[in-house]
């Protein structure tokens, strides 16, 4: 009994303070270690959360830069069309006068050439008849209609 109780004092004395540090290490080891996991979880979460939070603004950004885009798109459309409608009008415009004036030189040469015959009849018919001031007076009227 001597015998146990001497070894029971030298392992309470010596050995059990060496294996209570030693516990007590690795004790404050699993706490450390839990409480960065715990920490590393937290900021996981927080990490996860910003991520959504950066993603949503991205969309957002994305939305806004395509709806930007697509007024641009609608800008552009519309101005060309505008473009081409003043386009379109100037070359109506254009085509208009240059019927307008292809009519007139027509009109110009028709009546050059109804003066023409005009003259060609009056000559036949003043060949006939010796009434030149009458005939000449006829011929002022016609020409003027003309």
């Amino acid at each position: 009994m001597l015998v146990f109780g001497l070894l029971v004092w030298f392992t309470m004395t010596f050995v059990w303070p060496l294996i209570r540090e030693a516990m007590d290490e690795r004790e404050q080891k699993i706490t450390d270690g839990l409480a960065a996991a715990e920490k590393g979880q937290s900021d996981l979460r927080q990490a996860g959360v910003e991520t959504e939070k950066i993603i949503g603004d991205a969309r957002d950004q994305a939305r806004d830069i395509l709806s930007k885009a697509n007024s641009r798109a609608n800008d552009i459309v519309e101005e060309a069309r505008s473009e081409g409608e003043v386009e379109k009008r100037k070359r109506l415009d254009s085509a208009e006068s240059e019927i307008e004036v292809e009519v007139n030189r027509a009109r110009d040469e028709l009546r050059q050439q109804v003066a023409a015959i005009a003259i060609s009849g009056a000559e036949k018919v003043l060949s006939r008849e010796i009434d030149e001031a009458a005939h000449r007076d006829l011929l002022d009227r016609l020409a003027a209609e003309l």
